[in-house]
Parts: C-alpha cells; sequence; structure tokens
C-alpha cells in the first residue's frame, strides 16, 4: 500500500496542563474518506487542529504527502493543499455568499479558483440562488453548504470537515452527506470526517477511528465497525 497522504504518529496535545490528545496514531489515504467518531469533549475537533497547525503537537509528529508539517505555522500548512470546514461553520455573516467563496479561494491556487466555482454551485445549487446574499442570513444548512463550499474553493487534495451534520435536519443532513460522496467519487477529494452522527459517518466512510478521552480505542473499515455491538451500544443506539 501506498504511504499515507496523512499520517499522525504517536500525537500528543495540550492545552495547557490539560492532554487533550494521546499519543494519537491515524492514517488516511488518498482517495478514502475516513470517520473519527466519538462523544463530546473525546478530542475529535483537536486533532483537526493540531492537523493544521493550532495547536502544535507536545510530542509525536504529522506528515502530510511524505513530507513532516509539525511545527510548520497554520498558513503554510493549508498551502499545500488542505482546506477545513469548521465545527459551527464560522462563515462571514455580513459579506455575501459570492464574497465567502471568493475568501475561499485565497487559500489556493486562484487559476484553480476559477474553474471550484462553477463546481461548488453545481454541488450546492441553493449557493447559486443565494450568491448576492449575506451569509448571515442564510439557513443553518444553507451555512454549512456555504462552509464546505468555502473550503473547496482552494481546490483542496484533503478536505477536514467538522460536524458537518451539526444542528441540521435530518433531511439537509442527508443532503450534505451526498455532497461529501460525490465530492470523493467523482473528484477523488479525500477526506478526514469528524462527525457526532456515527451512523451516518460510518455508512459513508471507508474506514473509521473511535477516539475516547484523547485515545484511538478501535479503528477498522467503517463497515465492520457499524456491526459492532459496542459500538451499536455506545453511539448508535436511538440514532438510526
Amino acid at each position: 500500500m501506498n504511504a499515507p497522504l496523512l499520517e499522525l504518529s504517536n500525537v500528543s496535545t495540550f492545552y495547557g496542563a490539560v492532554q487533550a490528545l494521546r499519543n494519537v496514531n491515524l492514517a488516511v489515504y488518498e482517495g478514502e474518506i475516513v470517520a473519527l467518531i466519538g462523544a463530546n469533549g473525546a478530542g475529535k475537533s483537536t486533532l483537526l487542529m493540531t492537523v493544521c497547525g493550532n495547536p502544535h503537537p507536545r510530542h509525536g509528529s504529522v506528515f502530510y504527502a511524505g513530507e513532516e508539517i509539525t511545527g510548520l505555522p497554520t498558513y503554510r500548512i493549508m498551502r499545500r493543499g488542505i482546506a477545513q470546514a469548521p465545527e459551527g461553520r464560522r462563515i462571514f455573516p455580513r459579506m455575501t455568499v459570492r464574497e465567502n467563496l471568493l475568501i475561499g479561494a485565497q487559500a489556493g491556487d486562484p487559476e484553480a479558483a476559477e474553474g471550484q466555482l462553477p463546481y461548488v454551485l453545481e454541488l450546492f445549487p441553493r449557493l447559486a440562488e443565494r450568491l448576492d446574499q449575506r451569509g448571515g442570513t442564510l439557513s443553518g444548512g444553507e451555512q454549512q453548504m456555504l462552509a464546505i463550499a468555502r473550503a473547496l474553493m482552494a481546490g483542496p487534495r484533503l478536505l477536514l470537515l467538522d460536524e458537518p451534520s451539526l444542528g441540521l435536519a435530518p433531511l439537509v443532513t442527508r443532503q450534505i452527506f451526498t455532497a461529501i460522496r460525490a465530492l470523493n467519487q467523482e473528484r477523488g477529494l479525500t477526506v478526514l470526517l469528524v462527525e457526532q452522527n456515527a451512523y451516518q459517518a460510518l455508512r459513508l466512510a471507508h474506514r473509521a477511528y473511535v477516539l475516547v478521552n484523547g485515545m484511538i480505542t478501535m479503528q477498522g473499515p467503517a463497515a465492520e465497525l457499524l456491526g459492532r455491538p459496542e459500538i451499536r451500544a455506545a453511539y448508535l443506539e436511538g440514532g438510526m
């Protein structure tokens, strides 16, 4: 098997004296969707932020495309072909949809961004109808679409998605996950997905990791984890 596109090796991350990640080993290969599931406070968002360089790991190493990126500033990491749609969307509410998208393009190749705009509007046709509308006036689902589309405008090789279904109605959640699947199948986009909706995440992903109190406790093919009784009891009961 080829080397991973993204690899975390024995990564430990702290916030002051509080340890958030404990000797995490994780790999994401080109062209796959990898889900990271776990309860609130397990360290899922911290893992994504550690990949992005804020915070830096205190111990261990992060590799991307065969090069170590541990300790690099965030802007240099992201310019290597990584984009993130963060938890809580964090769009610019006073800017229009178009302006939000153009800001996302600044992180990548401007020429590539020109080709991205038609694609993201085809992927999320609702945004095409609201290009001149302020981001803050969009519904929650539309804002999530905008957050993902903004990340895609940089033409990333690796997309980090942090809780894309958070607070969304089931119908909108399905639309978001359908779009993620299309990105992977049509564009070959590699995705690391942090998601509390374990059922939807495991149905979508190729492989998955379970994070508990900052430690990876289980990993394997997503379909296999979906069928494991301990996963169903901890994360799926009542959520299907």
